[in-house]
């Protein structure tokens, strides 16, 4: 008995150990990769102006020239508002059902060889596909979790029909993707009902 349990004690390490050295790239460890995409964050931001901070009267600068507001103070997510929608009369509500359409670019591709191309996973011009969806502040469904945080955020402070650009950091990104510590440029509009 005490040796089966050794046994799958380690076993259970040996695959651990595995998944790890599969995970990650031989010449690059993890730590590797998150300064990676902070220097592809930073390098992008340097375009643009930044503000450090949420402004306290939640009234942003908006527009293609706005700057990128530092949405969490560790920097893993940065909102530049296009259209702030009705602050007042049409926020979020807990749990309620959000439709959004997006694009998005890797910040780690647009470092290595300056070039922004958007991905193919976009529903943003498509209009053949549907919106996704999440169900706002509830991290408990898979169908809300599996955008990660980032996505939220906006609806924290703006109007529902609002729109954005947002740089998200992999740790509040998709969540199938957070091993990969790749930082993308997101496009996205939000919306009450299917569009």
């Amino acid at each position: 008995m005490i040796m089966k349990k050794v046994m799958n004690k380690s076993m259970l390490l040996a695959a651990m150990a595995l998944m790890l050295l599969t995970a990650c790239n031989d010449s690059e460890s993890y730590a590797d990769r998150l300064n990676n995409e902070r220097n592809a964050v930073n390098a992008y931001l340097a375009n643009h102006r930044v503000v450090m901070s949420i402004p306290e009267d939640t009234i942003f600068e908006v527009g293609e020239n706005a700057p990128f507001y530092r949405v969490d103070e560790d920097g893993n997510v940065y909102m530049q508002v296009l259209n702030a929608g009705d602050r007042v009369g049409d926020r979020a509500k807990d749990g309620e059902p959000i439709y959004f359409r997006y694009s998005r670019y890797s910040l780690s591709t647009w470092y290595a060889d300056g070039q922004l191309v958007a991905l193919g996973d976009a529903n943003e011009y498509t209009m053949s596909a549907s919106p996704y969806s999440f169900n706002f502040k509830d991290y408990t469904l898979p169908s809300s979790s599996q955008w990660g945080y980032g996505l939220q955020y906006p609806l924290l402070f703006l109007g529902v029909e609002c729109e954005v650009n947002l740089i998200i950091k992999s740790q509040y990104g998709f969540t199938s993707e957070i091993s990969y510590v790749t930082p993308y440029l997101f496009h996205v509009r939000y919306f009450h009902s299917m569009i």
